[in-house]
């Protein structure tokens, strides 16, 4: 039995279905499981919820998106799996995380998640991908009407990665020992800018795209995060743009024995979610 979180998103929605599909029981962990296959309600505040999850599972899908960064979900989690006898812990960290940069940690919270993943004295796998190729879903409604994209990274270039790809690299870490111990900065094929990713959705949907430069700090204000968790996502944002994430590995060929899929192959596959009146998500 393998316990996935975040089951209900991007990431860890691919990691169920690709369990499933190899005939792995999956339990997938969501605050609101109604209508979730094989789903059972737990919230990483909640003790006694993550007791109730990680009772006679062997292994577990560790991802956490909490409104604001924090490593305490985590350790919760940690804490609850090395209680229960859980054998093994896959962690969906970020690239960078733990490398200081202007005096400060870059993704501090995922750094913080991932020492106490490495001391639980459970086998373990860490993931680090970069910038996730869905991330342009978010802009949905600008590329719709036409508008600019919005630019928080500037020209900083990133190995953007399908989302699918660590997915199926999150299963074989999940199903295959020889991974125990290791962290992987999951990548995808091409270093490519914001402005990159939009030239080249354009060109997928046959209609001019553009991208125009705002400013991160007051785009994560005017969405209500707190000054604590803005300077965290901010510190990421610069180290990205000061040439920190301008690097590929060969981990997904080597893990998957076939070369991690483009941009622009997500794009193509995807297109329909771009298409006006489509209501839907997808990684």
């Amino acid at each position: 039995m393998i316990l996935v979180t975040g089951a209900t998103g991007t990431i860890g929605g691919h990691v169920a279905r690709l369990l499933t599909d190899r005939g792995v029981p999956v339990r997938a962990m969501s605050r609101h499981p109604a209508g979730v296959r094989n789903g059972v309600r737990a919230d990483f505040t909640d003790p006694e919820s993550l007791d109730a999850a990680v009772a006679g599972v062997d292994a577990v899908f560790l991802v956490t998106v909490p409104p604001v960064p924090t490593a305490q979900h985590d350790v919760a989690l940690v804490a609850a799996a090395r209680a229960a006898g859980v054998r093994k812990i896959v962690k969906l960290s970020g690239a960078g995380a733990g490398e200081q940069f202007e005096g400060a940690t870059v993704g501090a919270w995922h750094a913080a998640a991932e020492e106490a993943v490495a001391e639980s004295g459970l086998a373990w796998t860490v993931l680090r991908p970069p910038s996730f190729a869905s991330n342009l879903l978010r802009y949905r409604s600008f590329i719709e009407a036409g508008d600019p994209v919005p630019n928080v990274f500037g020209s900083a270039r990133q190995p953007v990665v399908d989302p699918r790809d660590v997915a199926a690299v999150a299963v074989e870490a999940l199903l295959d020992d020889v991974h125990d111990g290791r962290r992987y900065d999951v990548t995808g094929p091409d270093l490519l800018s914001f402005a990159d990713q939009v030239a080249i959705l354009g060109r997928v949907l046959d209609r001019p795209l553009r991208d125009a430069e705002v400013d991160l700090s007051a785009q994560l204000g005017a969405a209500g995060l707190p000054a604590g968790a803005i300077a965290q996502i901010k510190l990421g944002a610069d180290w990205a743009s000061a040439g920190g994430a301008e690097y590929m590995t060969e981990h997904v060929s080597r893990i998957l024995g076939r070369p991690p899929r483009t941009f622009e192959q997500w794009s193509i596959d995807h297109r329909a979610l771009f298409e006006r009146g489509v209501d839907q998500a997808g990684g």
